[in-house]
């Protein structure tokens, strides 16, 4: 292609860009109207305006606060006016904007009375001269669109170039079923494309900021409508397999209330129903299971598992964390201790010599439930007979190390949890090949947690308001966190506040210390201190995110609370609340960034794990959320699964209403090779049809 060299093409690969088409629907991130070009001496002060004019001066600015960094030029143009423009922390800009050079400013025109003049503030600009295209129509005069960099390949460059391919290749041909064109009233492609790229004059700005003017929905909508006709194809082609007709017997459900520690909830009841029915079926059953923190989805997973083990089978529970997989083993072992269940514990820190025997154990079909870490995906772990496997936090592990553990059975069936709770539409794009259980409420007689916000300066308050709890019999948690994944530094830090706690603020009470460090025999002997109520503080680093039940402790004290995720402070808040009395949760903070303050703004004001998602979600983006190529959430191009979670709903039931309901065999087979041809390349999710 003219002007792409092979530096240019290396710069636009690592973008994701390496044909024509993914240039076409490279989306700008934004639009400027600079419709209004004037001449420097027509402008007034308060006007957006687009000026091209030649830098006349340029330094850095002797501007009496010098941390300030400003810089300082003035343009001027044929009416000899002259404007100044200014940029904070603009030093940088000595090396780029040179007296003599043609360029295009964009801003608001202010005046400035330190300069006795009109003034633009940190105005957008762009060299005019000596580039390529030569075409100033494409960059003033006109909304223009304005795109994310690609190492060198200024936003300039990319409107050269996709006016280039626009101008010269013949329109392309719509993929899209036309009845649903017509049903919604969408653009044709081609002009969807040119629109998103060189919108008309008379377009509303705001509609294209918030990316909803007519070309912009068709593509997005497009987009979605592709990938869930892939996610629904690869659904059924998953339910074709046979798999394991589990009996639910009686024998089965006496075991199920035998093992029950207290009466479900009915969301626990409707969601064990779906379950249960899906393990009767003759094939997989591919189950997402998602619900708040200690909503009780592991005990609906034990529920699953008493129905594979008492049909002869065994079950596999797979972790991302050696924490959290000694955590279950510990559950299952304390839920299945009353029906004589076998469970065992196999991760990356057991001995050569010690994984050797287990994995004898778990070949004989000795071991009924067998909890581990990637451990379990070794190719010498071998099951006697795998029926069920429960995957625990699905979105740290990848597609394909699902399909690894899948593969230890005869096609056993899959039930994958997630405390990490996201709206249903996402849960199904995210999870495409799943069916979806929500666990929708509570334990009864539970009150909602409080939270509050205090600085490290009045801990000594906190220490007080924790004595008292503790004086009435609570008890309660100090949690630090572990800093970039450093154990060490944060076992250092837990060992440190015990001995300040233990010895200096509370040296009457008896406190107890839990890190990632320990034994799992040492961790599981503290937790037993404390759940039999002999220690009053535990003090430890994240190893109690999931799975300890303690309903006495009510107060979680979370300290430099901004270094946690707004999920794991969610979590972490999630293990008091869990009797009768009121909990609490307080967030201790040092140093906060606006973003830290936002997060812990957003828990002390919800306790709901969707909005407190939603938001996790708004403030690191989906990409960061999910892990991106990890959890098998494809990188989209133009549509973004929060802010355009609407269209996704409209796409994802078209595309449902499209695979089971084809105006005809031939479309459904064209819709089938136009996704096979255009999924792999972009999306390298697993292959449909």
């Amino acid at each position: 292609m003219k002007g792409v060299g092979p530096a240019r093409a290396a710069m636009l690969e690592a973008k994701g860009l390496r044909v024509v088409e993914d240039l076409l629907t490279y989306a700008p991130f934004r639009y400027e109207d600079r419709s209004n070009v004037k001449p420097i001496s027509e402008l007034a002060p308060g006007e957006m305006a687009t000026v091209l004019g030649e830098v006349r001066t340029a330094r850095a600015s002797n501007f009496h606060r010098a941390n300030l960094g400003m810089f300082e030029a003035t343009f001027t143009d044929s009416s000899r006016a002259v404007l100044t423009g200014k940029w904070f922390h603009g030093s940088y800009l000595a090396d780029v904007l040179k007296p003599g050079l043609k360029i295009a400013l964009y801003g608001k025109i202010e005046f400035d009375s330190y300069a006795h003049g009109l003034a633009v503030m940190h105005p957008e600009f762009e060299i005019l001269a000596g580039e390529e295209d030569g075409d100033h129509s494409l960059h003033t005069g006109r909304i223009v669109p304005i795109y994310e960099a690609a190492g060198k390949i200024s936003a300039r460059v990319f409107r050269g170039l996709l006016h280039r391919i626009l101008e010269s290749i013949p329109p392309v041909e719509d993929p899209m079923p036309s009845h649903l064109l017509r049903q919604l009233k969408l653009p044709d492609r081609w002009t969807a494309i040119r629109n998103l790229h060189f919108p008309e004059a008379s377009s509303d700005l705001r509609l294209l900021n918030s990316f909803r003017s007519a070309a912009q929905f068709r593509l997005i909508f497009e987009e979605f409508f592709w990938l869930e006709c892939g996610l629904e194809l690869k659904r059924a082609k998953a339910r074709v397999y046979p798999g394991i007709a589990f009996q639910l017997t009686d024998r089965v459900r006496s075991k199920i209330v035998e093992m029950l520690p207290f009466k479900p909830t009915g969301a626990q009841k409707r969601v064990l129903r779906e379950i249960a029915k899906d393990m009767e079926a003759p094939h997989p059953m591919y189950r997402l299971l998602q619900g708040d923190v200690g909503s009780g989805k592991t005990l609906v997973a034990a529920e699953a598992a008493i129905i594979a083990i008492e049909n002869g089978y065994q079950v596999a529970v797979l972790a991302p964390t050696e924490i959290l997989a000694t955590q279950h083993y510990f559950y299952f072992k304390k839920v299945f201790k009353k029906l004589n269940y076998v469970p065992l514990l196999l991760t990356g820190s057991h001995s050569q010599r010690e994984k050797a025997q287990l994995k004898k154990v778990v070949a004989a079909g000795l071991a009924h439930v067998v909890v581990g870490t990637h451990a379990l995906l070794e190719s010498d772990v071998e099951f006697h007979k795998l029926g069920l496997a429960i995957i625990d936090e699905q979105h740290r592990f990848g597609v394909e190390q699902r399909q690894k553990l899948m593969l230890k059975g005869t096609h056993p069936d899959v039930l994958v949890m997630t405390a990490t709770p996201i709206p249903r539409t996402l849960a199904l794009t995210v999870y495409g090949d799943l069916d979806v259980s929500t666990i929708d409420e509570m334990p009864p007689g539970r009150k909602p947690i409080v939270t509050r916000h205090v600085e490290q300066i009045r801990i000594e308050q906190v220490y007080s308001f924790l004595k008292k709890q503790i004086e009435a019999g609570r008890q309660a948690y100090v949690v630090y966190p572990v800093i970039e994944e450093s154990e060490t530094q944060a076992m250092k830090a837990a060992q440190k506040m015990h001995q300040h706690l233990s010895q200096i603020v509370f040296p009457e009470l008896s406190v107890g210390l839990l890190h990632g460090k320990l034994t799992p025999s040492e961790k599981e002997a503290a937790m037993e201190k404390f759940q039999r109520g002999e220690i009053q503080i535990l003090v430890s680093t994240t190893v109690i995110e999931v799975g300890v039940d303690v309903p006495n402790a009510t107060v979680m004290l979370i300290e430099q609370a901004e270094r946690f995720g707004l999920a794991q402070l969610h979590q972490l808040r999630g293990r008091v609340g869990r009797g009768a009395d009121q909990s609490y949760c307080i967030l201790v903070t040092e140093k906060l960034n606006p973003v830290a303050r936002e997060r812990i703004r957003t828990l002390v004001e919800s306790n709901d794990g969707f909005y407190i998602a939603d938001m996790d979600m708004k403030l690191r983006g989906p990409g960061e959320f999910f892990g991106t190529r990890q959890s098998g959430l494809p990188a989209l191009q133009i549509g973004n699964i929060v802010r355009d979670a609407d269209i996704l709903e409209v796409a994802r039931n078209e595309a449902a209403a499209f695979v089971s309901h084809p105006p005809s065999e031939e479309e459904l087979r064209r819709a089938v090779t136009y996704i096979r041809d255009h999924w792999q390349r972009r999306y390298g999710l697993v292959q449909v049809g």
